[in-house]
């Protein structure tokens, strides 16, 4: 994801201002921001739990259980991991020269993969809370049906989105170095063998980039 952010979606933004200098990245650098601060607004309002967090209770007057925290936190951060992918592809179906279709089903490759474990961290607990194994699996697929609804909503319209494709790529791509940041690193630092997500971290981070650049 943090390859895919790079390479799909803030290099493209920068280029597609066709400004050098310091003109040229302020709507990448804007948008960037601007993602990282909704999701960090998302997080302070609404009640959810991280999925490495071990504790049981939740914000303040929150009745939600902590299997459905984890569900709603997963949830709300595939929705702009949707909105990426719907980005890049809105881009490459208008003939957008820095947004090859290529480059943007690299970016749903990487993404997609990701949301193998993404849905197990959701399935799992759902079954230990004494689930069957049918509606585990139904809710941790559940979880991730907010993509293909953002990035359908987001192609639809593209007319709208096309003009500020480059604050869009980037609100796209900070949002999703926040999940990054904020969800998935952390939790492959937890137990005994932190070095392994280390190095699949970078192992991912290559893949991700040697797919942008060779299909790009």
């Amino acid at each position: 994801m943090v390859a895919a952010s790079v390479w799909s979606l803030l290099i493209p933004s920068i280029e597609m201002t066709g400004k050098p200098g310091l003109p040229g990245i302020l709507p990448a650098a804007a948008g960037f921001m601007a993602g990282i601060l909704f999701l960090l607004f998302l997080d302070s309002v609404i009640p959810h739990q991280h999925p490495e967090s071990d504790q049981s209770e939740g914000p303040k007057g929150s009745h939600l259980s902590r299997t459905s925290k984890l569900a709603l936190a997963v949830t709300l951060h595939n929705l702009p991991e949707g909105m990426a992918v719907g980005v890049a592809l809105a881009g490459a179906l208008e003939g957008n020269s820095y947004l090859p279709m290529a480059g943007a089903v690299a970016l749903a490759v990487g993404i997609a993969i990701q949301n193998l474990p993404e849905g197990a961290i959701v399935s799992m607990p759902f079954r230990n809370a004494g689930n069957s194994r049918t509606r585990s699996f139904v809710i941790g697929t559940l979880s991730g049906i907010v993509e293909p609804i953002g990035a359908v909503l987001t192609i639809v319209l593209a007319s709208v989105v096309v003009p500020v494709l480059p604050y869009l790529l980037a609100f796209a791509a900070g949002a999703m170095i926040y999940v990054v940041v904020e969800e998935l690193i952390p939790e492959t630092q937890q137990g005994e063998h932190s070095n392994m997500g280390t190095i699949g971290f970078a192992l991912g981070f290559l893949l991700m980039m040697a797919l942008d650049v060779l299909l790009g």
